[in-house]
């Protein structure tokens, strides 16, 4: 388990045993590419691999940082919270102290250690997971309560020293935190889907998550169903532009047709004021339209049990991802041509923010194994690499 693992590494670096442990999962897009920053919908999924935080006050007002995947120790204290060039993986605990420091939550000194199971650069967020550990972990170290701008009275303890669950209101402002902290602090102009789907996952089922309303809703997804990760071995790095470039489009696509977002065009209003849009802005808001159709469209059929239906959905978006969003890449799109050709797939696609990353592929469970070993051959003949196929577990939020 990696909780004693991360315990392990704490007691390590620090010399006993954390009082505190979190987890937070990551998270796969079902169906749903870069629709959330478009005020439109999702489909996601909470997955059994993990960023762990292991954490234990100290009275000098420091704060100590280690890392499994960086060994390098960072350190600094609560009054000067500054970026160091040599640990930037230290900025997503940064930017979420910060932002917790400016709602008014009192931050002490304590030391922390992180381990981490998410496959970095896989499109699974390990950063938004890194995120919500930290805000979960300091929620432990010094209770509080937010709300959308400042703090609540402080949640009790009871008996055991065991804070009552988060609301779903609570979870909700949380993930706003934790967005903050990578558009301010980061520089990623990343929408809520990752942090909402860290901290909403439910077992066993996909989450519809409304990105006007910020509703977020269960649908079953109870079958012969196994995901399946495959990894490109190609690193996306959103931070360089891509996705603030793709939103710019997005954004100034809507503007120019009168609406306050993507969300609210059709396919016919689209075409309509194509001649007000440029060839690049007209192609992305054609796929962020056509993509929030998938998602309803997904989600019914998900509620039917129809997965053979839902599969082709995914294969439409990754087609549409390709041709009209342009953030696929030749790794990815081998990957889902061997995924589509494999009998046990029900439908595969690229998933998380593009340029590189991974696909999610859902496969019938009983031909699982035999859909990792070919992907693996397939992807090995094509590039020389490994897509290190994971099956993935749907589970639970953070905690």
């Amino acid at each position: 388990m990696s909780t004693r693992e991360v315990a392990t590494l704490f007691k390590e670096y620090f010399g006993h045993t954390p009082p505190h442990v979190v987890q937070a999962p990551g998270r796969l897009e079902l169906i749903g590419n870069h629709t959330d920053y478009n005020q439109g919908l999702v489909l996601a999924l909470a997955v059994d691999r993990y960023i762990f935080m292991a954490a234990s006050p100290r009275p000098d007002g420091r704060i100590e940082l280690v890392s499994s995947a960086f060994r390098n120790r960072e350190g600094f204290a609560t009054s000067t919270i500054e970026k160091n060039p040599a640990a930037p993986w230290a900025n997503y605990v940064k930017g979420v102290l910060l932002q917790l420091q400016r709602r008014g939550v009192p931050l002490r000194g304590f030391n922390a250690a992180i381990h981490g199971t998410i496959p970095l650069g896989a499109g699974m967020s390990s950063s938004a997971a890194l995120e919500v550990a930290t805000a979960l972990a300091v929620r432990r170290l010094t209770p509080y309560t937010l709300t959308p701008t400042s703090i609540a009275t402080p949640p009790q303890a009871d008996a055991d020293g065991a804070l009552p669950p988060l609301t779903a209101r609570e979870r909700l402002d949380i993930a706003r935190l934790c967005q903050a902290a990578e558009n301010e602090y980061v520089g990623v102009n990343c929408g809520l889907l990752d942090q909402i789907s860290s901290l909403f996952g439910r077992a066993l089922h996909a989450m519809e998550i409304d990105f006007q309303t910020l509703a977020v809703e269960p649908v079953p997804m109870l079958g012969d169903l196994a995901v399946v990760v495959c990894q490109t071995g190609v690193k996306h790095e959103l931070v360089a532009g891509e996705y603030n470039a793709l939103r710019r489009h997005c954004e100034a696509a809507a503007r120019k047709l009168g609406a306050p977002a993507l969300r609210a065009l059709d396919m016919a209003a689209l075409q309509a004021g194509r001649a007000k849009l440029t060839e690049r802005e007209y192609a992305c808001a054609r796929h962020v339209v056509g993509e929030i159709q998938r998602v309803v469209s997904g989600a019914r059929a998900l509620r039917e049990g129809d997965f053979e239906q839902f599969g082709q959905y995914m294969l439409q978006s990754h087609e549409s991802s390709r041709d009209h969003f342009n953030n696929s890449c030749r790794e990815l799109d081998i990957l889902v041509d061997l995924a589509r050709h494999h009998p046990a797939c029900l439908g595969a696609r690229l998933t998380g923010g593009g340029f590189g990353g991974a696909t999610i592929n859902l496969v019938r469970t009983p031909r699982a194994a035999d859909f990792m070993e070919a992907m693996d051959d397939g992807y090995r003949k094509a590039t020389g690499r490994s897509a290190h196929p994971l099956l993935c577990q749907v589970v639970d939020g953070a905690h």
